[in-house]
């Protein structure tokens, strides 16, 4: 159950795809140096492998539980979340004016990825703090940032993200937790949010709760949600804790994997805190903004649910290939004087290409959009942060919903190939694949990353954005055709295919949104299901180019170099390859969805 963090692979992909060296030169990039990045990352797997990965199977085994109001975490997570705190891991990415390092969002997400991979219940807590402050630095006011954005990067405080009602769901035109103004520029709060991740814990002393709510004259639909800061205790003036706010959990929920991690219903309202009837909540921003607001945090927890796709992506991965290293079965097909090992049978090393190639491909994909955001956060000419920005922004759907798509079908050949034993709890297989289930669901399912692919990622703007990704790579793709390596040729030919698929959905998508919009949203996960394939094989079509020039120029690391270009490879005929059929269910495949009436089925 050891994790080991692939930090070779990790600074690769920073350093040759996702520009480290560009971000470097931004304004206030100077600290990241390459000595300063490499250390970080070193210290980082060093950290998570022993002392929140060995966390990973406990946590599974003894879940956090709730009595009487209160949750207790698991055994161990406690003492975890303090090392974790103390050592500045919450704060990496966020301003030094807080207490934070100030380093840039491509040096996080590589950390970032460590944590999820190592334990993905006890990492869901820093994740959706890190949401609560850049919302709250992006939209708070001086007074809010200055009394939580501290606490909550030094981990005194953690955060949350109450969005979801029981008659809710998705549809968040149907809030109705109400927020009532209380004349002296509080509200109080009122209403139950359901399935609010470490809703409650005992892992800090307090929980910042960002609540979405309407105030009684707000107007109808999402142009009348606000968000307020919701704290379990209240901050008095001096910065100390105060009276116990009127916010309860009422249980948690029992669930299919992610055991560990408390998914809480919680009551606001219910007049049993020391503050009288109505938690008392304060307005972030400007009221009926709130949805506004909340997407800052929530487009930051979507990149990093994708992160933990890539995350558990990686670590079935390894799993596995330990597993198929030491587990001796049936002899080789060319005939062997024994039993060997299956890794050497044909199809376990299918599955474990397939499996390398995904983990491989969906974290480039992830970090080089990190790295636009970055210069989009950074860059010192305003058209540039504009462009790097609605490049970002394009990229936060396909690496939401096309990379935790991949972890399951990921871990499902985790699974696989550890055979018969992979259905067994004990060998660990099955837990990577229960915890990755809920990727695809929480922070908007696969089907609302593909419609905001299709509605404001490309319609709005005409395919603006897409277009001009698709034409760096083609301009790759005729770079490898033409390099006169057997394997980049090979490669390259199968990138354009793909951005011939790629752009014909996109042609698609702007010419028939207005003339038949259930026709395009019919193929919308297909779609984004190819531009995740097109946008990974592209970055490895671009590790491939590197690695082949390393090799001719003497390499001295001959090993990684051409396995990144075998992986690159593999991708290219099993995966870029099922781009044309893709594109013709987009484009086609409309009739049969919608062929149906709802009373036939």
């Amino acid at each position: 159950m050891s994790y080991s963090a692939p930090v070779k692979e990790m600074l690769f992909v920073m350093r040759e795809l996702a520009g480290l060296a560009e971000i470097q030169k931004l304004p206030g990039g100077e600290d990241a140096t390459d000595e300063t990045v490499a250390a970080v990352l070193e210290e980082n797997a060093r950290f998570m492998s022993e002392v929140v990965a060995p966390l990973n199977w406990p946590g599974d085994l003894k879940p956090s539980s709730w009595s009487d109001g209160q949750v207790t975490t698991t055994p161990g997570f406690k003492e975890a979340f303090r090392q974790f705190v103390e050592a500045g891991w919450q704060g990496l990415q966020h301003p030094q004016q807080y207490g934070g390092q100030g380093l840039p969002k491509l040096v996080a997400t590589a950390c970032n990825e460590m944590l999820q991979a190592a334990n993905l219940s006890f990492a869901l807590c820093p994740l959706l703090t890190d949401g609560a402050i850049e919302a709250l630095l992006t939209a708070g006011s001086d007074e809010l940032r200055e009394a939580y954005v501290p606490r909550l990067i030094d981990g005194t405080w953690t955060g949350t993200m109450n969005l979801t009602e029981a008659q809710a769901g998705s549809d968040l035109s149907l809030v109705r937790t109400r927020a009532v103004r209380q004349g002296d520029g509080v509200y109080r709060i009122s209403g139950q949010k359901i399935f609010i991740t470490y809703g409650d814990h005992d892992l800090a002393e307090n929980i910042v709760h960002l609540v979405l709510a309407r105030t009684p004259d707000a107007p109808e639909g999402v142009k009348g949600i606000s968000l307020f800061v919701v704290p379990k205790r209240l901050v008095n003036a001096d910065g100390s804790l105060g009276k116990r706010n009127d916010v309860y959990c009422a249980s948690i929920e029992h669930k299919l994997g992610i055991k560990a991690s408390p998914t809480a219903v919680l009551l606001f309202g219910d007049d049993k805190g020391e503050v009288g009837p109505g938690a008392i909540g304060y307005l972030v921003g400007e009221e009926n903004r709130g949805l506004e607001y909340m997407f800052i945090m929530m487009n930051a927890a979507r990149f990093g649910v994708g992160m933990q796709g890539v995350a558990i992506a990686d670590r079935a991965y390894q799993k596995a290939v330990a597993y198929a290293r030491e587990r001796v079965q049936s002899r080789a097909v060319e005939g062997s004087a024994g039993p060997v090992p299956i890794i050497e049978h044909p199809d376990v090393r299918r599955m474990l290409m397939f499996m390398r190639a995904h983990a491989e491909a969906a974290r480039a994909v992830a970090y080089v959009a990190a790295g636009w955001a970055d210069v989009a956060h950074h860059h010192p000419d305003g058209e540039q942060r504009k462009q790097a920005k609605a490049v970002y922004e394009y990229l936060v759907p396909i690496v939401k919903g096309w990379s935790t798509e991949v972890s399951i079908d990921v871990a499902s050949n985790g699974i696989q190939v550890h055979g018969g034993m992979g259905f067994i709890e004990e060998t660990g297989a099955a837990q990577f694949y229960r915890d990755a289930r809920i990727l695809t669901i929480y922070e908007g399912t696969t089907a609302i990353q593909a419609n905001d692919l299709v509605g404001r990622k490309t319609a709005r703007d005409g395919g603006a954005v897409a277009r001009g990704l698709i034409a760096q790579m083609k301009k790759t793709a005729d770079e490898l055709s033409a390099s006169g390596n057997a394997d980049l040729v090979v490669i390259g030919r199968r990138l354009a295919v793909a951005a011939d698929a790629y752009a014909g959905v996109v042609d698609y998508v702007v010419s028939r949104m207005k003339d038949d919009i259930r026709g395009v949203f019919a193929g919308s996960v297909p779609y984004l299901k190819l531009a995740g394939i097109a946008h990974g094989g592209w970055q490895l079509a671009r590790a491939a180019a590197v690695c082949a020039r390393c090799l001719e120029q003497g390499s001295d690391d001959r090993e990684f170099h051409s396995a990144k270009i075998a992986t690159a490879r593999f991708f290219a005929d099993h995966v870029l390859a099922s781009a044309a059929g893709l594109r013709d269910s987009v484009v086609e495949g409309a009739a049969g969805v919608l062929g149906l009436s709802a009373e036939q089925f």
